[in-house]
Order: C-alpha cells, then structure tokens, then sequence
C-alpha cells in the first residue's frame, strides 16, 4: 500500500511552528505577536499546541519574560533553517526573471531623446529589465539607488567616493520659437534682435538664460532683465521646448532636444549662435564601470546622443504663412 503525504511527513501545525519560530527570533511572545499582528494570546496559545504536539517544553519563564529551554533552542535552529529555505524558494520563484537595470536620467533627454530609443538598448542587453527614472535628483549610491546615472550639468559636480564619471557630448545650446511666433513679431529668425521682442521660457529660473546671454556675448540690458525677472517657470526642459513649439515665447534647448522638431520645421532656431554651456554624462559605480552591460549601455548612449539630421533654418518670409 502506497504511503500516503500525512503518514510519510510528520509535521505539526506549520501555523505554529511559525509562531514558535518568531517567538525563537524577536526573543518574547510580545515582540513575536507584534511582527505576526495578531495578539500575544493567539501566540500563547501556539507555543502550548505545540508543546502538547511534540511532548516537550520549548519555552520556560525567565523574569516577566520567557525563554527558549534548551530543547526550544536545538528545536527553533533547526526550523529556522527550514523557514529560511522556503523564504528562499519563494524569492527565487517570485523574482523578476530579468535583473533590473535602474537606469536616472535627466527628464528632458529622458523623454524627449531616450525614449524612443528604448527598445535598441533591450535589445543589446536582453538579460536586463530596463528601469528609466526622469528626475532632477541624483541617485545616493552609498544607498544603492542606481546603477547608472544620466546627468547634464553646467559645472564639474562634487565627486564620490567609489563612482565614476564619462563625459558623453557637449551640445550646442540655441534660443527656439515657434515659426508662427516669429511670424507675429515680423522678423526674421536669423534676427538675434528677435529675441528682445519675445517672451522668455525659463526651466527652473532664469540663471540659463543670463549664462547663455553671457556666453554669446549679447548684451544684458534692460529688455534682457525684464525676461529674465519674469516668464513662465516650467522645471523641464521638454515642458519649456512644448511651450516653446506652442508659441508662448522663446525656449533655450541644446540641440539633442530639439534636433527632430528643428528638422520638421515645427520649431525655428533664433540667430545662429555657437554655445555650449554643459555636458551630458554617465555615472555608474566604479566596480561596475567595466561590466559587458555598462559598455553596451555607453555604447548606446554614444550612438542616442549622436545628431542624425542637419536641421534648414527656414527665414521668416517661409514661416509667416
């Protein structure tokens, strides 16, 4: 006769063995009855159907506490092992099947750059799931928040300890409008002056556009600090360049951001300068700066922030229409 599950498995009430082993683990029945929330006395009331179970005393009183009898602790060491096992087994059964790749980046290039580019960089590392995070913050790596940032900055930023820096592309930096905005004022794009004319979008204030008038070597006058006091605040670059191809004023953006609305005409350059105010860069902890993923990840960035078109200013007399 075949043996059945219960006759071939002695095992108590696993709902009690549970508790016994958070008894074992935090060390009293109230430190267990508040990691399993339920009640000190639903805890009291496993230890004794367990203790009846198996004919042995687990726990004794020690002061207004309690402790593990000798047996209670052989007992809690071997159980613990086997709880530590099924821990174990469900982890490995509920886990992503793919590692994540938690991938900060700024959310402009984010959005307006990298997205779409998302499934070629799947496809070069097709054992990762890729995790995109927009946002302004920097990742704490002591706390291990990410495995790769990508930043722009306009200044060397503070090191740290342990992380690596590349530097990926230094972009030009334009004024853009919209050619119905350009129409209205009734100057060409080519017309720096157009500028003073226009309202100004701002990002987070107007320090860019006071570094980027400096830069250029355009005077900061009193036309300048009143666009530079007032105008919108939008926090993004992908916000400020939508309100921008909206016709709400004059947006700076480098030319990764814009380089497909220049090219379809949905947006016209102002002037033609030649200024690069900040870099676009990797970090990534040094000990995995040389892993296969992250040079396939550089290998990515490289090529996504590579320019594709070359955009045709179109003048004024074509946008006016």
């Amino acid at each position: 006769m075949a043996l059945t599950l219960r006759s071939r498995r002695h095992l108590p009430p696993l709902i009690a063995l549970r508790a016994f082993d958070a008894v074992g683990t935090m060390g009293g029945i109230g430190a267990a009855a508040l990691a399993l929330n339920v009640s000190p006395t639903v805890v009291s009331r496993h230890l004794g159907n367990l203790e009846e179970r198996l004919g042995e005393r687990l726990v004794e009183p020690k002061g207004r506490s309690i402790a593990l009898t000798d047996a209670g602790a052989r007992f809690h060491a071997e159980i613990a092992k086997a709880f530590d096992l099924i821990d174990e087994a469900t982890k490995k059964l509920t886990q992503p099947r793919k590692a994540p790749l938690r991938l900060w980046c700024s959310p402009g290039i984010a959005v307006m750059r990298l997205l779409p580019r998302l499934p070629e960089l799947e496809a070069r590392l097709p054992d990762f799931a890729i995790h995109l995070h927009p946002t302004l913050a920097s990742p704490d790596w002591k706390r291990d928040e990410a495995d790769a940032e990508i930043f722009y900055a306009l200044a060397a930023r503070p090191t740290c300890e342990g992380v690596t820096e590349t530097e990926l592309a230094r972009p030009r930096v334009m004024p853009v409008a919209s050619p119905a905005l350009v129409g209205r004022l009734n100057r060409g794009a080519e017309d720096i002056e157009l500028l003073y004319e226009a309202p100004w979008i701002h990002e987070l204030s107007g320090d860019e556009w006071r570094i980027w008038l400096q830069s250029a070597g355009l005077s900061i006058d009193a036309r300048a600090e009143w666009r530079l006091e007032g105008g919108v605040r939008l926090w993004h670059a992908h916000l400020a360049i939508g309100a921008a191809e909206l016709g709400q004023g004059v947006a700076l953006a480098n030319e990764f951001l814009v380089e497909e609305q220049l090219a379809s005409g949905r947006l016209v350059e102002i002037g033609r300068t030649d200024v690069q105010l900040g870099t676009y860069g990797l970090a990534s902890p040094r000990a995995a700066a040389e892993t296969a993923g992250s040079r396939a990840l550089r290998a990515w960035l490289a090529e996504a922030l590579r320019p594709t078109t070359r955009h045709v200013q179109k003048t004024h007399a074509s946008t006016a229409i």
